[in-house]
């Protein structure tokens, strides 16, 4: 059997399973190093599944932002799935002051869209 990469529905899955924010984004990074080790014709067919819930609002919307980031890095429109996915109130996943400023200035256009928070320096070290 050949390996297959984690596709945002098998990483939402994980994120299902696991409560603790640690684990969950240690399953974020992991989702972002096969993905970035698949060869690129492969890329989309890892984010066009509509995932399951993961029981956390945020989270789900996080995997839509996700989905359209890496999209628009491949030239192609976010998954139909991920569009109806978002935030009433944003979410800055880091509760260290200076970290939510950074995201505030550096969030790609597609987490803010969402209203997810995260740093562009957060997306490039995973």
């Amino acid at each position: 059997m050949a390996y297959q990469p984690m596709t945002l529905s098998s990483l939402a899955g994980h994120l299902s399973r696991r409560a603790d924010e640690k684990v969950r984004w240690k399953h974020v990074w992991e989702f972002f190093e096969e993905y970035r080790w698949a060869p690129v014709e492969e890329r989309p067919l890892l984010l066009c599944e509509e995932p399951s819930s993961t029981g956390d609002e945020q989270w789900d919307v996080l995997l839509a932002a996700l989905a359209e980031h890496l999209a628009a890095e491949l030239d192609l429109a976010p998954p139909e799935w991920s569009r109806s996915r978002v935030l009433a109130t944003p979410w800055f996943p880091s509760s260290l002051r200076s970290k939510r400023m950074e995201a505030l200035v550096s969030a790609p256009a597609a987490f803010r869209k969402h209203g997810v928070y995260l740093s562009a320096r957060d997306l490039e070290a995973a």
